[in-house]
């Protein structure tokens, strides 16, 4: 059994989808991001390459390869799992966002994940958390995850 954590953080921009666990949400700006910005998928890839001492989401998709410029994160996933073949047991993630409120969307996103990572929905934890007016305020969005593999 290996354990590995995963942090991101991305400030909002204008004119731009919102993704968070794969799914679009509603709100008034997205993520900036070479990719598709999804700060949580990018906190679990780097929770997954971490517990296989496989380097980080940059070493495997550098932000400087047009290949992965408005690339969907589920996608970057994928390739994580194919690159560690990895058997997760269990994932446990953090948002911390002011807005917009994201607990409406957990179920979705943890179905989303679980066929990505090839688990059952109920091996993943999502919840939510605010800055109480600290740190990044309505700024942008942090991500953390923690994955235990096998």
């Amino acid at each position: 059994m290996r354990v590995g954590i995963g942090f991101d953080i991305h400030p909002f921009a204008k004119n731009r989808k919102l993704f968070l666990g794969g799914i679009e949400i509603p709100f008034s700006m997205g993520l900036e991001g070479h990719s598709d910005g999804d700060a949580l998928i990018h906190a679990i890839i780097d929770a997954i390459l971490g517990a296989k001492a496989k380097g980080d989401k940059g070493k495997h998709f550098p932000d400087t390869d047009e290949k992965f410029k408005g690339i969907s994160s589920l996608k970057l996933l994928e390739k994580t799992m194919q690159i560690t073949k990895a058997k997760i047991i269990n994932l446990d993630c953090v948002v911390v966002c002011e807005k917009p409120k994201i607990a409406p969307f957990y179920e979705k996103m943890k179905k989303n994940l679980a066929k990505v990572l090839k688990v059952s929905p109920q091996a993943i934890n999502i919840k939510s958390t605010r800055m109480e007016g600290l740190g990044i305020k309505d700024r942008g969005i942090a991500c953390f995850a923690c994955c235990l593999i096998k």
